[in-house]
């Protein structure tokens, strides 16, 4: 997905504001130098006269016409720096000055995106993502396994607390490194405070690095964006509707904390459903266990999930405790 029309529409609106912005100063400058030193209007009319004969005579076949203009322009440009320098300003006070100066805020250099519109574009994911302060603090390299415990007895079928957020980790580093080709999902689940908001915020910082779009939603959040959609019709929940089922990643956080009831589990379902068939992504955390989950969303959604969804378990004890 990366931007949506509306927002690479708005984007470029911006950078083109932002270029005849620039223009317009350059040109107030300029009228004030006029007004102060009339010859400096003169020159400037000399040059633009020569630029055109030359440009004539170049395509007459003349040869030497760009020696000739070069040469020609040399004098004028010195004088017009000398009047400008005495009037007490440097000569770029007349030229636009662009926020960024390698594409001269057209957005593209060479017809590739310039790093500033790379950079803008990204900025509106991590907008969009309800995510942008919490990734400081929580990603990969903020990651510290020595919160998990490697004690044997808080093993689960052989596993301790340790090894299964190791192999949590490899799992969701093989959900980014395939995203493109996979299109995966993830189920995330265990019980309170043993990392699970943690790791998909991970992911998430990864994926927006990567320049995909990813929106997060706590469920209770995310069921009253339907409701909102359903019954009041708000612009911002319409938009905010349309970005669950068209974003590249849909977080799903704390599935099963939400008022459950028919019109939840119908949307649910109807969510998962429909961002399968757009080949969309979804990563889902939860402190309910498999047959929690089959209980509270019946078989069809429980369905949806164990067949396209790839299962990461975690448990042991609540690292927050550790780290308050």
């Amino acid at each position: 997905m990366a931007l949506s029309n509306t927002q690479y529409d708005s984007l470029k609106k911006d950078y083109d504001s932002r270029r005849l912005r620039a223009f317009h100063v350059a040109n107030t400058n300029k009228q004030e130098l006029y007004k102060k030193d009339p010859n400096l209007q003169k020159i400037d009319q000399s040059i633009a006269a020569l630029s055109v004969k030359h440009a004539e005579q170049l395509l007459n076949g003349d040869k030497n016409a760009v020696k000739t203009l070069i040469a020609s322009l040399s004098s004028l440009n010195k004088e017009k720096e000398e009047r400008i320098a005495n009037l007490g300003f440097d000569e770029d006070y007349i030229e636009p000055s662009f926020s960024c100066p390698d594409c001269r805020d057209t957005g593209y250099i060479n017809g590739e995106r310039c790093h500033c519109f790379k950079q803008a574009a990204l900025d509106i994911m991590y907008d969009q993502s309800n995510l942008r302060s919490v990734l400081t603090r929580e990603n990969f390299k903020k990651f510290d396994y020595n919160l998990f415990s490697d004690d044997k007895s808080d093993a689960i079928d052989g596993m301790t607390p340790y090894m299964a957020m190791k192999q949590a980790v490899i799992k969701c580093r093989a959900f980014i490194d395939n995203f493109e080709d996979n299109h995966g999902n993830l189920f995330i689940f265990g019980p309170t405070g043993v990392g699970k908001t943690f790791l998909s915020n991970c992911v998430a910082k990864e994926m927006l690095d990567r320049g995909k779009s990813v929106v997060y939603f706590s469920a209770v959040k995310l069921f009253d964006v339907f409701r909102e959609n359903s019954y009041n019709k708000d612009l911002d929940a319409q938009s905010a509707y349309q970005s669950i089922f068209n974003c590249d990643l849909l977080i799903i956080d704390d599935l099963g904390t939400e008022i459950s009831n028919a019109y939840t589990i119908s949307q649910l379902f109807m969510c998962i459903n429909e961002r399968l068939l757009r080949r969309r992504s979804t990563i889902i955390s939860t402190n309910l266990s498999l047959t929690g989950l089959r209980d509270l969303y019946t078989e069809r959604t429980f369905s949806r999930i164990s067949k396209d969804y790839e299962f990461v378990k975690l448990f042991g004890a609540d690292i927050r405790m550790k780290i308050s």
